[in-house]
């Protein structure tokens, strides 16, 4: 199922053969580093699975993003439905996104990103679109502001599934991007 293309990408679900991918980024210290813990491939392989599935039935997820000319996955990008309640409201959509470190520094998550908030405002219709980070990480936060998403410092929060060994990155940066009128 392809959700959208860009000029260079195509973000679709994820297939059977992009499983090594998924376990690759996901256990990479360094594309890691934001994230208290890294997954083993039995853990890789379930939210791979669990991911996939929700992709299929709600249209929802973090989408695999392929290059377009060879379909290769390079890593993820996605509109997704967070578990955190109270802290954002039920229904809330955020933008995420993960890739390869071979990749990293070519755009692709910016180009990825852009459509996917043009897809979410024109064609699935949401009024806003959230996105967080570990507050240390420059990286994410930045392609949070080149697509227009604007910081919400009073919405900056302390992640409940940071566990405490990890205080350096329980808190979180919110930024949020309105609906354009």
């Amino acid at each position: 199922m392809i959700i959208a293309e860009t000029e260079r990408l195509r973000l679709r679900n994820w297939q059977e053969s992009d499983r090594d991918l998924f376990f690759e980024i996901n256990s990479d210290p360094e594309v890691m580093t934001f994230f208290p813990f890294r997954r083993d491939r039995a853990d890789a392989d379930a939210l791979f699975d669990r991911n996939r599935q929700a992709i299929a039935d709600t249209g929802y997820g973090f989408f695999a993003i392929g290059l377009k000319e060879t379909d290769e996955p390079i890593g993820f990008c996605g509109l997704a439905i967070p578990d955190l309640a109270p802290i954002l409201p039920i229904g809330t959509v955020e933008i995420g996104w993960r890739l390869a470190r071979r990749h990293w520094s070519k755009g692709y998550v910016t180009e990825a990103a852009s459509t996917l908030v043009d897809l979410g405002f024109q064609t699935r219709d949401l009024n806003e679109i959230v996105s967080f980070a570990v507050a240390d990480n420059r990286r994410s936060i930045s392609v949070m502001e080149r697509i227009g998403l604007v910081r919400d410092i009073a919405g900056d929060f302390d992640h409940p599934r940071v566990p405490d060994t990890h205080p350096h990155l329980k808190r979180h940066v919110l930024y949020r991007l309105k609906r354009p009128e």
